[in-house]
């Protein structure tokens, strides 16, 4: 992410001893760098109005993986976020909490819900979800996002894990809906959890390569920025961990592409 430093200004004098071609010289010296010390300060101002709410982000990197990640919330905003997506998300219930693997259906271990801009729908998994609109909460944390990391999102998939027993298993964000240029943002609120990147090449038995994974504990208020092309290179998962006995709510915001651009996208050049 970029870093956004404000220089101090030196301070500068002159004497009545400076020669007056000197002197008007200084003076035109002085003028320029004061000119360009404003185009810098307008500059910063710009870069501070797409970024309304800079963070100190850390980087984390390895071979196809890009992330960013940053404590977006106060505990006590982050708190308050918490208790009003318990009142205002309706999760999924019925055929809509289950999900196909490899043919066979099953129940998805942990609570979910969609929501989004007007007629939008994801499919994953075998599923075809319809997202529900924004509510004030989702709207204030999805806008908040936007003004920290400059991207904007359309959709939100939330996941409620009730303890450290709900889980999510190894699974990229790739799915065709999904505008490939933008990142996919993960606010985490609740219990602190392990998440766990492994590169496409090193899983299973029938691994071609010996990559270590990456683990990361996503904390309470805090917000992950998957950047492209991590989710082609790279599997991730929130794996069980029995000791967790408090819930977690995960937002990931995503921005998918509306069906226009996406034939434009799959359809051949022909000319």
């Amino acid at each position: 992410m970029e870093k956004f430093v404000i220089q101090d200004r030196n301070k500068r004098c002159c004497t009545s001893e400076t020669p007056a071609g000197s002197l008007r010289k200084k003076i035109k010296q002085e003028r320029d760098e004061k000119m360009k010390e404003e185009d810098s300060e307008d500059d910063e101002d710009a870069a501070f109005a797409e970024f309304s709410n800079p963070v100190p982000w850390q980087k984390i990197e390895a071979e196809g993986l890009d992330c960013d990640y940053a404590l977006l919330f106060s505990k006590e905003e982050a708190d308050r976020l918490f208790t009003q997506l318990e009142e205002e998300v309706v999760y999924a219930t019925g055929e809509e909490s289950k999900v196909q693997v490899y043919g066979k259906v099953y129940n998805i271990p942990r609570k979910q819900a969609t929501y989004g801009d007007a007629g939008l729908t994801y499919t994953y998994s075998g599923v075809r979800r319809l997202a529900c609109p924004w509510t004030p909460t989702l709207e204030y944390i999805r806008d908040t996002v936007t003004k920290t990391t400059g991207q904007t999102f359309n959709f939100v998939l939330i996941n409620r894990y009730k303890d450290g027993q709900d889980h999510m298993g190894e699974h990229r964000d790739d799915e065709k809906e999904l505008d490939p240029r933008c990142p996919i943002a993960s606010v985490s609120l609740g219990a602190t959890r392990d998440f766990v990147f492994k590169h496409r090449d090193s899983r299973g038995k029938q691994s071609r390569r010996q990559i270590e994974p990456v683990k990361l504990e996503l904390a309470h208020g805090s917000l992950l920025l998957m950047n492209p092309p991590t989710n082609t290179f790279w599997y991730h998962s929130l794996p069980i961990r029995k000791k967790i006995l408090l819930p977690r709510i995960n937002l990931t915001f995503r921005h998918i592409l509306l069906d226009s651009k996406r034939e434009s996208k799959t359809k051949p050049d022909v000319n």
